[in-house]
């Protein structure tokens, strides 16, 4: 038996052999021009990164590969072998909301790649804080929860903070409920960050009623004080139950199994066009009859299709609000030009976050 698979499968092997050689040969060429590229950048003082163009070459390529292939493979192929390109050029830094094994870092790599150095921070302030200070290059901040709503936190943030949106993420989010054992005798309490505390709210209520829940910084910090003690469970992803040492004695426990965080890509340079774009802004008006239909009239005139609106008090003392808003396209197109130079004429306040490549 084991003698007929080898004869079948050894003639297939060598072909793929012969595949790889050539595709490590294609790879370091193409990893030669990337340098050259890189020469050409530091020249002109051009960012390493570019977010836009990776998703026009990653779209490219999805748009003309027949199979077997499918769009999300290309998409990770590309994403490592672009990132191990930037390497290459010089080591690009990203902070995001630690420790080590959160779902921010998660994001970081799904988006930047492997090649990516990580700098863990403590809060999202943190986050902010190392990018404006020069400490990183970019920031990984949550924004959005499929179920939990807004990160009241980023929206303050990227309210008063300088820095840009240049890229987006949304991030499918699978807990898992950890423990030293893998199983719940002794577990006397269970931690997880709070949104996560609420996405897993129904199964906890079923499997656990009685058991006390503790609310703490991240999910990941609530492995790593699973790892320390064998009383606490910890709500917590794949990547932190490896990181930590710890057993799943429960997968996917979240209420909504289309649970998903959509995390933005801060720093100092807008993305340019890519052909499949979204512009986030945050504008307020006068309190005043039909303020809010003054406000979103130009964008219906302009033909601007709008795909978030959330709301957030304006904390001035009064019954004021700023709306923070995103719309398809890039400010740089003239329909969606046209409708900030009219808001911007129209509105008490308008703050553009950033022009960016829409998730696909």
């Amino acid at each position: 038996m084991d003698d007929e698979l080898n004869s079948k499968l050894k003639p297939l092997r060598d072909r793929i052999d012969a595949i790889d050689a050539q595709l490590i040969t294609l790879l370091n060429q193409r990893a030669a021009i990337a340098l050259e590229v890189g020469e050409v950048k530091k020249h002109f003082n051009a960012p390493v990164f570019r977010p836009e163009r990776e998703q026009q070459v990653i779209a490219r390529l999805q748009h003309i590969s027949d199979g077997p292939l499918a769009g999300e493979h290309i998409s990770a192929i590309w994403r490592e072998i672009m990132a191990a390109s930037r390497s290459l050029e010089r080591t690009v830094k990203a902070a995001y909301l630690g420790p080590a094994g959160t779902y921010s870092e998660e994001a970081m790599y799904e988006y930047f790649g492997h090649s990516i150095e990580g700098l863990a921070c403590q809060s999202i302030d943190e986050v902010f804080r190392s990018v404006e200070a020069g400490g990183a290059e970019f920031g990984v901040v949550p924004v959005e929860n499929s179920s939990e709503g807004a990160v009241s936190r980023t929206l303050d943030l990227l309210l008063q903070s300088q820095l840009v949106i240049g890229g987006e993420l949304a991030l499918p989010i699978r807990h898992n409920l950890l423990t030293l054992s893998g199983a719940l005798t002794g577990i006397t309490r269970v931690c997880a960050h709070p949104q996560a505390l609420a996405q897993c709210q129904r199964w906890l209520m079923a499997h656990l009623p009685h058991i006390e829940r503790q609310a703490v910084s991240s999910n990941a910090e609530a492995a790593r004080l699973a790892s320390h003690d064998a009383g606490v469970a910890a709500i917590a992803s794949d990547r932190a139950a490896a990181h930590y040492g710890l057993q799943i004695a429960y997968p996917l426990i979240q209420d909504d199994p289309h649970n998903r965080t959509r995390f933005v890509m801060i720093g100092h340079t807008p993305a340019c066009p890519s052909g499949h774009d979204q512009t986030s802004l945050i504008v307020s008006v006068k309190n005043e009859p039909g303020a809010v239909f003054k406000l979103l009239e130009p964008l219906a005139r302009h033909g601007v299709s709008m795909t978030r609106f959330e709301s957030r008090p304006a904390r001035v003392g009064t019954w004021e609000y700023y709306f923070y808003i995103d719309v398809e396209g890039h400010r740089e197109e003239a329909p969606v030009a046209a409708t900030l130079a009219e808001l911007e004429r129209k509105a008490a306040f308008l703050k553009i976050l950033g022009s960016y490549p829409r998730a696909r």
